[in-house]
């Protein structure tokens, strides 16, 4: 738990910083001239602390907060205490490369926000406990219904465009949680196999 909040803290920290200095929400973002230019290389990192508005914000840390503790807690004991920090940065950082690279000569393109690495943790979660009920707008739906759904609208969202969400890096992001937690934890893909077999949220 306290892994998770240290990053809430921080991201929820310079977010908010960020909201009131423009000059510093510039120095985070992703922007692909800076990278290509000057080899700002940080900002494939801090794009994840800084967020569009308040709502993006709440959003992301909430999710962190439900999910992340658990996962913190298997990262801890397998990786010791800086496993879920490496793995939530490492996250932000495999999220965001296919939208970099596809975009690295656009002066245009901008992105900001840790959902890739929120979506990370959410899958891992996902993956290890596919029955647990998830509220969605305040209506408890199963994870791997969630999951599915999800991972089903933003397909859809990406090929057709016209967003400004990265629907992309959702879905590298969920991805990247997915396989690292199968390499930790060898047994966690024929467990998830096992445990959709039997959906105990049913009484089965």
């Amino acid at each position: 738990m306290l892994v998770t909040l240290v990053i809430i803290l921080i991201t929820a920290g310079v977010s908010i910083a960020a909201f009131k200095n423009v000059r510093l929400l510039e120095k985070l973002i992703l922007w692909p001239p800076p990278i290509q230019k000057k080899g700002e290389w940080w900002r494939l990192l801090s794009y994840g602390l800084v967020h569009a508005d308040g709502q993006h914000l709440l959003f992301n840390m909430i999710t962190l907060f439900f999910f992340g503790s658990a996962i913190a807690q298997i990262f801890t004991a397998r990786l010791g205490l800086l496993g879920f920090p490496l793995f939530y940065a490492s996250a932000l950082l495999v999220s965001i490369l296919p939208s970099y690279l596809n975009n690295r000569n656009n002066p245009r393109y901008r992105s900001l926000g840790a959902s890739g690495a929120v979506s990370a943790v959410m899958f891992a979660y996902i993956l290890l406990a596919p029955w647990s009920l998830i509220l969605v707008f305040f209506i408890p739906v199963p994870a791997i219904i969630y999951a599915i759904v999800y991972t089903a609208y933003a397909v859809m969202a990406q090929r057709q465009g016209g967003s400004n969400i990265n629907h992309n890096a959702h879905l590298t992001g969920g991805a990247y949680g997915v396989l690292v937690t199968m390499i930790l934890l060898p047994r966690a893909f024929p467990q998830f196999l096992e445990q959709l077999a039997h959906p105990h949220f049913l009484g089965l």
